[in-house]
């Protein structure tokens, strides 16, 4: 698995790939330690924040296709910054603008289109451009597993920061220590390829993006990320009141998101190095399947701190693992020419699973009281992922090529 990075050019697209990663889906994914705080100072309800969230979450898929489709004809250095700069700015303006509105405007569109843009479909499809194939699945797993560390590293000192500053001084920390990305986009995007040149017929990107939607592997596909993201929308999103529910110190939450990120690590590795063994839909129905079983053992739990950790370990092996063996796919599908564009239409899908997972999860909260109804949902939701995976035509994996004398 480490010998592809034998290659300098390999290994320093990785790093810092899984740098960028790190800072800028490290601190979305901390965004649930807002929630209570803002709530306190503003008054505004569950339902309104977790409405302006969720509303984020399907920004931030609907801007992949998007900003994977500019990257492939302009290049992803523009697309990069540009994110950077949105991400900076919605969380400069998150303060000033705490209405139900504001909070729609800055979480909802600014940062959420800002993360996107810097995110997965922009930097696997870069990475993918300048990574030979043999190197492309474990590569796109410590790429992922970039968003993993940050999610572990952000956590614990976020909350910290809560407690000192309040939320308003810690979300313009966020955004100071966002600008850290910049530099490592300059470097990741040295000497790069030329863009893809604009095409007509079948070469051209709006034909690649019809023949997709046409395949139904590719629509399964889909439908499997779905339910990534109302799981993982629901979760990050929700964890933090879930964990006050049970009479638990905010603390818990904190070290549980960081516990998922720093699992995720494993997990994404782990599957990245698994795309070149045994066929990714097999991978992906055995994660969410290991999924519905997690949530079972939880509910049945007692509610305590280890019950919290041991959860979250569970959690962050599969958490966004998927992605690797999501993007192999589509890979293998179509090839790396538009996988900017068509991974960041599966990513799209995850995030209006997203929106779904976030908002229903705020909706719940404020009819019952608890997310009861929520983790049954989420159970079957992951049930049928798991088995719309299994009729994707996928090649089988061809075992390597052993030279004789």
């Amino acid at each position: 698995m480490f010998k592809i990075f034998k290659d300098p050019t390999v290994l320093w697209t990785t790093l810092l790939a899984s740098g960028i990663m790190m800072i800028t889906m490290g601190t979305r994914q901390s965004m649930g330690l807002y929630v209570g705080p803002i709530n306190t100072a503003t008054g505004l309800g569950m339902a309104s924040i977790s409405l302006a969230l969720a509303v984020g979450q399907f920004v931030w898929g609907a801007i992949q296709p998007v900003a994977g489709a500019v990257a492939d004809r302009q290049g992803p250095r523009v697309v990069l910054l540009g994110g950077v700069a949105l991400l900076v700015l919605g969380y400069t303006l998150t303060p000033w603008l705490s209405s139900g509105l504001g909070l729609m405007f800055t979480l909802g569109l600014l940062s959420a289109a800002g993360a996107g843009a810097a995110s997965f479909s922009v930097l696997i499809g870069a990475s993918a451009q300048r990574i030979p194939g043999h190197a492309r699945g474990s590569a796109s797993g410590f790429i992922n597993a970039g968003g993993s560390i940050g999610q572990f590293v952000f956590p614990p000192i976020l909350q910290r920061l809560i407690e000192v500053l309040g939320w308003m001084g810690a979300m313009w920390s966020m955004a100071v220590i966002t600008l850290l990305s910049c530099p490592l986009i300059v470097r990741l995007t040295q000497n790069q390829p030329p863009p893809n040149p604009v095409q007509t017929g079948d070469g051209s990107l709006s034909h690649a993006v019809k023949s997709s939607l046409k395949n139904p592997s590719y629509l399964l596909l889909h439908l499997g990320f779905f339910t990534c993201g109302f799981h993982i929308a629901f979760l990050i999103t929700h964890l933090p009141t879930q964990v006050n529910l049970c009479g638990l110190p905010a603390s818990v939450a904190s070290w549980s998101i960081a516990i998922i990120g720093l699992s995720n690590i494993v997990g994404s590795i782990v599957a990245g190095s698994c795309v070149n063994l045994y066929r990714s839909k097999y991978i992906l129905a055995w994660m969410y399947a290991s999924r519905a079983v997690l949530i079972a053992l939880y509910l049945l739990a007692p509610k305590t701190a280890l019950t919290f950790y041991l959860f979250a370990v569970g959690l962050g092996l599969t958490w966004l693992a998927t992605v690797p063996p999501t993007a192999g796919i589509v890979a293998k599908l179509f090839g790396v020419r538009y996988l900017g564009t068509l991974f960041g239409l599966t990513l799209l899908s995850h995030q209006i699973g997203g929106f779904f997972g976030a908002y229903l999860g705020g909706l719940v909260m404020l009819r019952d009281g608890d997310y009861q109804w929520m983790w049954y949902a989420d159970m079957v939701l992951a049930l049928l992922a798991a088995l719309v995976n299994l009729p994707i035509q996928e090649a089988p994996i061809e075992p390597p090529t052993v030279m004789t004398q």
